[in-house]
C-alpha cells in the first residue's frame, strides 16, 4: 500500500522463550486512528512493543512509510516518526510537568513547540512548575502524550490512555485523540475501555492469542456488537 504508514507482516515476537505474537499482520494509512481490541493477554501491548523493538526478540516485516525496521534498534525506530506512550505512562516525579516535557530529545522534524503543546492541554500549562507525584492521573497521562508529541512523532501508539480515569477526563483525551487525528496525525491505540473507543476508530482489529482475530471498520461497528460482546465481554 502507497499510502501506509505502518505495515506489519507475519510478525511473530518473544519475550525470551514465551512465543506471544503469531504471524501478526495490518497495516496502518496515514492519518488513519486503529484500535487494537482484545482480553488481557491477547498480545495488544506486545504487538505495540515489538513495533518499537521493545520486545526479547521478532521477526517478520515492519515497514514505517517503506522502511523495513524488523532489525533496527528502538532510537533508530523513534527517529523515523513513531512515539510510544506505555500505559504506565513513565513520567518522573521529581521533575516538574515542564522538565518531564522538555525531556526527550527532538528525533525528528516538525515536533509541537512548547506553546502548542500548552495551547492543546491549558491544564499542563496551568501545572507547569508542579512536580510529577503531584499531577492528577489525568493530567500524568496528558502530559506523557504530550512528550511525544514533542519529538515530532507523526505516528502515536497509545496503550491504555483511558485505564482508571474519571469519566470527564476520558472525554478529554477523546476530544485530544479528535484534535490529533485533525492535525494529521497516525494514531494506533489498544484499549480496554470499548465506550471510549468505538466513536474514536476508523478501523478495529480483534486480537486473541497472538493473532489477529477479525478486522472491521466504523461503518461495520454495529453489525459486529454482538460477537465483540462474546469475544471481549464489553
Amino acid at each position: 500500500m502507497a499510502d501506509a504508514f505502518l505495515e506489519v507482516r507475519d510478525l511473530h515476537a518473544w519475550y525470551g522463550e514465551s512465543h506471544v505474537l503469531h504471524g501478526v499482520n495490518f497495516s496502518v494509512e496515514e492519518g488513519e486512528v486503529l484500535t487494537l481490541l482484545g482480553r488481557n493477554g491477547a498480545g495488544r501491548t506486545s504487538t505495540m512493543r515489538a513495533i518499537m523493538g521493545l520486545t526479547g526478540s521478532r521477526k517478520g516485516s515492519i515497514k514505517v512509510r517503506g522502511t523495513e525496521t524488523i532489525k533496527m534498534p528502538t532510537y533508530r525506530i523513534a527517529r523515523l516518526g513513531l512515539g510510544y506512550c506505555p500505559e504506565e505512562r513513565g513520567i518522573f516525579s521529581s521533575l516538574s510537568a515542564e522538565e518531564n516535557l522538555m525531556l526527550p530529545p527532538e528525533l525528528a522534524k516538525g515536533g509541537m513547540s512548547v506553546e502548542e503543546i500548552y495551547e492543546m492541554f491549558p491544564n499542563l500549562a496551568e501545572r507547569r512548575h508542579s512536580q510529577g507525584t503531584r499531577l492528577s492521573g489525568g493530567e500524568q497521562q496528558m502530559l506523557a502524550v504530550a512528550r511525544i508529541l514533542r519529538t515530532g512523532a507523526r505516528l502515536l501508539l497509545l496503550d491504555e490512555i483511558s485505564e482508571g480515569l474519571a469519566p470527564v477526563i476520558v472525554q478529554k483525551l477523546a476530544e485530544m485523540v479528535v484534535m490529533l487525528r485533525k492535525k494529521g496525525y497516525t494514531i494506533v491505540m489498544v484499549e480496554q475501555n470499548f465506550r471510549f473507543a468505538a466513536p474514536l476508530a476508523d478501523r478495529f482489529l480483534v486480537m486473541e492469542h497472538g493473532s489477529i482475530l477479525q478486522e472491521f471498520t466504523q461503518a461495520q461497528l454495529p453489525d459486529r456488537l454482538a460477537q465483540l460482546h462474546e469475544t471481549l465481554g464489553v
